[in-house]
């Protein structure tokens, strides 16, 4: 299967594209589903059909779905559901309310990997494209394998072992007391077992044969050191970016005075664009005179972003994130590519066989490999965009 995530920031038009790609796809013979992941759904006003949790057929070879997180807490993590519920219940809340707020914050993120790992191992599909929420939000999905594998190991699985066994010790102490049970073995399973899957989905989102993110951006100031940071995010997880749509370009022919300043912005921030992402190619879709809404709109925004029914499942570029360079006996380079990160910005720090990589907000605890793990780090510098840290 390959699977292709559209992301950018809020607006720029990453839905419209994701549908687009998705009809390009069906017409060349695959059996192509467009998931939406982004609680703020607008896949189904995109192509002004009706659509909902399960996927719903939109032409011949195309499916279309917006993830419905109660839905999929209900259908697969059902005790988890009841039990949160209960201690929502007795803490004074009414039956709708603990229901609508057993959706804990996250599980939106978790839950849209798990659709994707089930969709993944179904092979029901040819082409899986994701639209995915904002940047911010995206990146959080796809950070949650790295960072949910170290609060799981460090913290779940330890817990998990000593509930089991109070459980039968404090529960008749506890739920006088405070009206709800402790959570027992199949409550307590169940997180980890989601673990487990997204655990499994990073394997394919490394793969840069399989995963490829398309960064959809407006030549705008603010969206472009958005897209910049997010690209350099993407790498630092060890995702691969294979494309930029440089999206609601003014056309030349329009030559309205009101639009020639907005022209000349763009004009500099197309050139950013392209100079900025390279080696990344980027692919310019011009502002169309109407809304992309319905079928009729994204044939056409298809035509222009895949002439000459280009292939749109193609890996437009192999972006390498990571690598390991020999330097000698007993001495490694590790690599990874953080386009336009200073160095200064980058905090490092090796506990055991982990290297903590942290920049800003977003945070990577990498397993080392063997041959690293013994080692110490001797020093890092930035080179071409890329990290790189010697151990020795």
């Amino acid at each position: 299967m390959r699977l292709i995530l559209m992301t950018g920031k809020g607006g720029v038009g990453k839905t419209s594209v994701a549908a687009a790609t998705g009809l390009r796809c069906a017409e060349l013979g695959y059996k192509t589903l467009v998931l939406s992941t982004d609680p703020a759904h607008s896949l189904a006003d995109s192509f002004d059909l009706e659509m909902g949790h399960e996927p719903i057929q939109v032409r011949p070879n195309l499916w279309g779905a917006e993830l419905d997180a109660l839905m999929e807490l209900e259908g697969n993590w059902g005790a988890v559901k009841r039990y949160i519920t209960q201690v929502l219940q007795a803490r004074g809340l009414d039956g709708v309310q603990a229901e609508e707020l057993a959706i804990l914050p996250g599980m939106d993120e978790i839950f849209g990997l798990v659709r994707m790992k089930r969709h993944y191992d179904e092979g029901t599909y040819d082409v899986l494209i994701i639209d995915s929420a904002p940047t911010g939000t995206a990146l959080r999905l796809l950070s949650l394998p790295e960072v949910g594998g170290w609060y799981m190991r460090k913290f779940y699985k330890p817990l998990q072992a000593v509930s089991v066994m109070l459980r039968p010790l404090v529960e008749p102490i506890f739920r006088p007391i405070v009206g709800f049970s402790l959570p027992d073995k199949e409550v307590m399973d169940a997180p980890y077992e989601f673990y487990e899957q997204i655990e499994a989905l990073q394997k394919v989102l490394m793969d840069n044969t399989t995963t490829s993110v398309r960064l959809v951006a407006n030549p705008e100031k603010m969206v472009i050191k958005e897209s910049l940071r997010a690209h350099a995010y993407l790498s630092l997880y060890n995702v691969s970016t294979d494309l930029v749509i440089a999206n609601r370009i003014i056309p030349a022919e329009v030559t309205d005075p009101f639009f020639k300043r907005w022209k000349e912005s763009q004009e500099k921030y197309r050139q950013e664009l392209h100079d900025n992402f390279a080696p990344l190619p980027v692919k310019e879709v011009p502002l169309f005179s109407e809304e992309m809404c319905g079928m009729e709109a994204l044939d056409r925004l298809k035509e222009v972003l895949y002439p000459n029914n280009e292939d749109p499942s193609q890996v437009y570029y192999k972006e390498t994130t990571m690598r390991i360079v020999s330097a000698g006996s007993n001495e490694y380079s590790l690599e990874l590519y953080l386009p336009g990160i200073p160095k200064d910005k980058v905090q490092l720090n090796k506990t055991g066989d982990e290297l903590n990589i942290r920049i800003g907000n977003h945070r990577r605890n990498l397993v080392l490999p063997q041959a690293l793990a013994a080692l110490q780090p001797s020093g890092a510098k930035m080179e071409e965009d890329f990290l790189k840290i010697k151990f020795k």
